[in-house]
């Protein structure tokens, strides 16, 4: 069971107050109890612009991936078998690949990779990894559980369908342990190709709150 650190500090900003650009505030921190009341409120932090504050952001639309409207292609299942899918192995590992400073509109500094560990050594962030037949670490993703609920952070992928396998093992994990929301925060060409879709915010929030009670 994930361990419930100490509460939030600090007043976090409504999620219908977000601007055009999806953001509800800037500051805070990035304590355990400061991201559980961001993620249960709707909220996710990342910098607007590198070395700049701590932004929290509630964008409308919100993407997010049916749990029943995975969209696995001809291809993809052929790809499926030439990977080992492994879980929580290599939260760090997979999280510095995320955030390698030479892919475009990286904003994944110490300071998340920091954070988020801790949320991992609580219980609360899970990584999934993607493997070659050498055992090497080519794709993966992680993100945040809280009951019913998994917040996709991010992912990457050296080498082809190596992330799209990872997603597709991730939706399968969620539906077989009762979650209920797979959260990706902004839909694109990729991920649509996978099933995911745009709900509006007053929507995403409704089905948060079941989610984030939901025993899972």
């Amino acid at each position: 069971m994930p361990v419930e650190p100490p509460p939030c500090e600090w007043q976090l900003p409504s999620p219908d107050r977000a601007d055009e650009h999806g953001v509800c505030g800037v500051g805070a921190d990035l304590e355990p109890g400061t991201l559980l009341a961001a993620y249960r409120a709707g909220l996710f932090p990342m910098r607007a612009f590198a070395d700049g504050p701590i932004a929290w952001w509630s964008p409308d639309p919100r993407g997010v991936i049916p749990l029943d409207g995975l969209h696995v292609s001809r291809s993809l299942r052929r790809s499926i078998g030439r990977f080992t899918v492994t879980y929580d192995a290599d939260f760090e590992g997979v999280m510095r690949a995320c955030a390698d400073p030479t892919r475009p509109h990286g904003w994944i500094d110490e300071a998340f990779v920091a954070a988020y560990r801790e949320l991992h050594r609580l219980g609360w962030a899970h990584s999934v990894e993607t493997r070659a037949g050498d055992g090497a670490l080519v794709g993966g993703l992680y993100g945040v559980r809280i009951g019913g609920l998994f917040a996709g952070e991010s992912m990457f992928h050296r080498t082809t369908d190596a992330s799209k396998v990872a997603l597709a093992a991730t939706v399968e994990q969620l539906r077989a342990t009762g979650a209920t929301l797979f959260d990706v925060q902004w839909t694109t060409d990729h991920l649509v190709s996978m099933g995911a879709v745009d709900l509006p915010r007053a929507e995403y929030l409704r089905q948060l709150r079941d989610a984030v009670q939901t025993r899972a």
